[in-house]
This record gives structure tokens, sequence and C-alpha cells, in this order.
């Protein structure tokens, strides 16, 4: 949040589309000139895609790049670029050790103005998928993490989740009421045209909330394609903005006066009986 800025103003959000590559050098790069475009464009805060420091050649490149919590080239990157753009940025997904050999932690990071990591959540759910060639088992090298986080900013509440979280309701009921859900993915294209959009607007009309989604968007040196279609869904359900491929910026407003609207007019969270 920029210094003098009212709670009740419209605060500007962004999120980064990626197609990431096996070299984190090279995403790093993306990550900072998307930032800083965002900072100038006036976003208080930017959130970043699941795997955007890198999407391998094979699952277990990520394993190489795996990070202690607090200590690590990904970590101080972020870090930096927060404190130097002045933004709330929410790190997508970075790999952190796990203890458990051969698999890591698929964690969502974030930052304040300052640089000082503040919230930490570890993908719950792990997706697995298996059609025709298609097949995907993100628990052959990830470890499930436990906790639902939700993080405390000066101007909104927002809860954290992780790509396949988002078929998952009662996690976010588990958070409580928020203003905001972030959802940085990596979503394949077969079940992002499917099931995106609906599962983004469902959460965003369930829990009333905005829902702010930052998706990899394209054909990766591994072969793999990703959906990508980041978006912004306000809560009545409508997608105030959207980029449907390749690498960019999806940005728009969160409006709590257009939340508290929603939910005065509507009031389904109070009508709740569970």
């Amino acid at each position: 949040m920029r210094s003098g800025e009212p709670v009740s103003t419209p605060i500007k959000i962004a999120a980064v589309q990626m197609v990431s590559t096996p070299e984190p050098a090279d995403n790093m790069a993306t990550v900072e000139r998307r930032v800083r475009e965002a900072a100038d464009a006036g976003a208080s805060l930017v959130l970043l895609p699941e795997y955007w420091p890198l999407l391998g050649r094979t699952e277990h490149d990520k394993l190489h790049h795996a990070e202690t919590p607090g200590r690590g080239p990904l970590q101080d990157f972020m870090a930096r670029i927060a404190r130097d753009a002045g933004v709330w940025l929410l790190g997508g997904t970075v790999p952190l050790v796990s203890g458990v050999p051969g698999k890591v932690l698929n964690t969502l990071l974030a930052y304040d103005p300052q640089g000082q990591a503040c919230a930490r959540y570890d993908k719950i759910h792990l997706f697995g998928f298996s059609r025709g060639e298609e097949s995907f088992d993100e628990s052959r090298t990830i470890v499930p993490g436990n906790d639902v986080c939700v993080l405390e900013t000066p101007f909104a509440r927002i809860g954290l989740s992780i790509c396949y979280d988002l078929r998952f309701p009662e996690l976010y009921r588990a958070m409580g009421a928020c203003d905001l859900l972030v959802m940085p993915a990596a979503f394949t294209y077969t079940t992002g045209r499917a099931h995106w959009e609906v599962l983004l607007r469902a959460r965003a009309i369930e829990n009333q909330c905005h829902v702010l989604a930052a998706a990899q968007g394209g054909v990766h040196p591994n072969g793999r394609r990703t959906w990508g279609h980041s978006m912004l869904v306000d809560p009545w359900g409508e997608i105030c903005a959207s980029l449907p491929e390749g690498e960019g910026l999806v940005m728009g407003e969160l409006d709590l006066g257009r939340q508290s609207s929603v939910r005065e007019s509507l009031p389904a969270l109070a009508h709740r009986t569970r």
C-alpha cells in the first residue's frame, strides 16, 4: 500500500502471467521487469504465478533449486524486488526443502513493501491427472502442506491458495471472511480450458470477495502447455480483467466498497447455518 493512501480507496493490484523456462535467471529477469511495470502503473500488490522460478524439463529439476526457509537466492530476490518496487509481493511458489528425500514443499511466500517476509503457505492439495498421453502426479516430488494461511495487510484480509486448491471450496471456508483470494497457478491447457474460469468465478461468488489469479500461460521448453487466462474477478463473479495467453500483466482494483455492496444486497455469508 502506498504511503498516505486511505484504506477506503480502491487499491490497484496486479497479476504477472509468465511462460517460465527451466532457467531461473531468465525467469527472475521477467519478474523484475513486470513487477516494476506494475508498480509504475500504481499497483500496491503484485502476484506471481506458480512455479515462476522454473518449469523444469523434468519434474525433478525443482529439487536442485530447493531453498531453506528464510535463506536462498530466490527468497533474497523476492525480498529485494518487493522493497525496491515498494509493493506487497506474493511470490507465486518456490521450492523449499521438506526434509523428505526426493521431495520439496511448493510454497507461496509473501513480502511487504519493506521486503520483509510476512506469510508462508505450503500447497495443501497436490494435483493428479491422467488422460491419454497427459499424466501428472505432484505427490511424486512434493510434500503437501497442512495449514490454512491468511495474510493480514493494512488494506485487506488475503486468503492464500495455490493452483489445485481451487477445486476445494472447504479450504476457502476455513479462511473465514476475506477481501481477496489469491491463486497462483500453472493449470494445464486441458483442465484450464474446461474448468479454470468457472472455478475462479465460483470461489468469488460463494465467498463474496475478489479473486486474483496469476497463471502460467503458453508452451514451455519442456513441451508442456499451460492455460493462462490470468484474471481478476469481483465479488459478484464478474471478470474485471483477463489475459488469455503469453507473458504480461493483469491489473485492476480491489474495491472494498463494491464488496460491501454485494454483501449487503445478498447477505449469503450471514445466512450460513454451518
